[in-house]
């Protein structure tokens, strides 16, 4: 397992597929970061399904309004169009490149619009770049990500069973 050097910066996330940690970029999105520890420390991430995953680019995830399995509002002809009862985020665009996992916010066409959603780069991402809000970086379990069910949507997806901080783990 990789050494866990700053546990308050660093989550781990148990998929349906296998354990995966994420080391938080707080120097580069503070208040992306904040929002990831956020709804992870509140539990909301828990359950939510991968609803677009695709082959040599990114899965995504982290639609706590429709993609939570068992959530009151639960919908998979819905999940990856909604948020959380947090308010949209204000970009915070960087020179870290998208490369094989990364972890970044998803948006709509507007840039501020960040709220939960996030994806993981299975390859490098340039045209990504200085577009999408970096947040942390896959330092153990790309192997896992690797093996998430691909699909525009995916069909029976892959969800994330716990994801936590690593500091309250």
């Amino acid at each position: 397992m990789a050494e866990i050097k700053d546990p308050e910066n660093t989550i781990i996330l148990e998929t349906t597929k296998g354990k995966v940690v994420i080391q938080l970029l707080p120097e580069v999105a503070p208040g992306h970061v904040a929002r990831i520890k956020e709804l992870s420390r509140e539990g909301a991430y828990d359950g939510v399904v991968f609803h677009r995953v695709i082959a040599d680019f990114m899965a995504q995830t982290g639609d706590v309004q429709f993609g939570k399995q068992g959530g009151e509002n639960f919908n998979p002809a819905r999940a990856g169009m909604g948020g959380s009862s947090k308010p949209d985020l204000a970009a915070e665009f960087s020179a870290t490149p998208h490369v094989r996992g990364t972890c970044s916010m998803a948006r709509s066409q507007s840039p501020n619009s960040a709220n939960s959603q996030f994806f993981i780069c299975f390859t490098d991402a340039p045209w990504l770049n200085k577009q999408y809000s970096v947040w942390g970086q896959v330092i153990e379990g790309m192997d896992v990500i690797d093996q998430i069910k691909k699909g525009e949507p995916v069909r029976d997806p892959d969800s994330i069973v716990s994801m936590k901080v690593a500091a309250d783990a």
